[in-house]
């Protein structure tokens, strides 16, 4: 896949709305940090934008978000109304979590059609799309002093990411639709993180290795 690709402005606006408004949300529940409106709109806005910098940066591109008035628009706009929605209904952790998983989805599909777009092969392209998905939520945790999820038992970020773009490099390998492929990766990017909240699916903890037989010097 070596034909020029431009992310459809639509496609971009979509993924840092639905993060800025997923992190804005995120934040707004964390009353004991005492974060002012501006705070937590740059946290918004730092959870949209962030996964597709990462993106660029690594890329060696200019930031899309800076290719256009619109992102910043967009994803301040998206922050607010996230901080609006967060205060309107009390409980939002099943809602946070869907938006959660379809921004990885989303950023995860869009990195990896860019990256094969230039020409990288199959597994850098997977992990540009990894990386891409998941560093929004990295910056966001940071911002809240917050251990980040990504490293921790029960996330499955990354597993959920690396299936999403992982189907999507494999279905372009056969030439499937550009448009296709990535909607199929974003509905298994979310699929699994979803079902990994709602059953607790986890990747084994890391324990000391014990019980390791002894070598003696002879």
């Amino acid at each position: 896949m070596n034909e020029t690709f431009e992310i459809p402005l639509l496609a971009g606006l979509l993924a840092v709305g639905v993060g800025a408004m997923q992190g804005a949300m995120f934040a707004s529940q964390f009353r004991d940090r005492r974060l002012d409106l501006l705070g937590i709109a740059i946290i918004g806005i730092a959870t949209g934008f962030g996964g597709g910098i990462i993106r660029d940066v690594v890329l060696s591109e200019v930031p899309a978000v800076l290719t256009t008035n619109w992102y910043l628009v967009v994803v301040t706009g998206a922050a607010l109304f996230g901080m609006l929605l967060e205060r309107l209904i009390a409980r939002l952790g099943p809602l946070i979590t869907v938006l959660d998983a379809l921004t990885i989805g989303l950023f995860g599909a869009i990195g990896t059609t860019k990256a094969l777009s230039l020409g990288l092969p199959e597994v850098p392209a997977i992990f540009v799309g990894v990386i891409s998905a998941v560093g929004g939520s990295i910056l966001r945790d940071m911002l809240l002093s917050l251990p980040i999820a990504l490293m921790h038992v029960g996330s499955l970020y990354a597993v959920a990411a690396t299936v999403g773009t992982t189907s999507l490099v494999v279905m372009r390998s056969f030439d499937v639709p550009v448009f296709l492929a990535a909607s199929i990766c974003v509905a298994l990017t979310v699929g699994v993180r979803v079902l990994a909240v709602l059953f607790n699916w986890t990747l084994p903890e890391q324990r000391t290795i014990s019980g390791m037989p002894k070598f003696r010097r002879p």
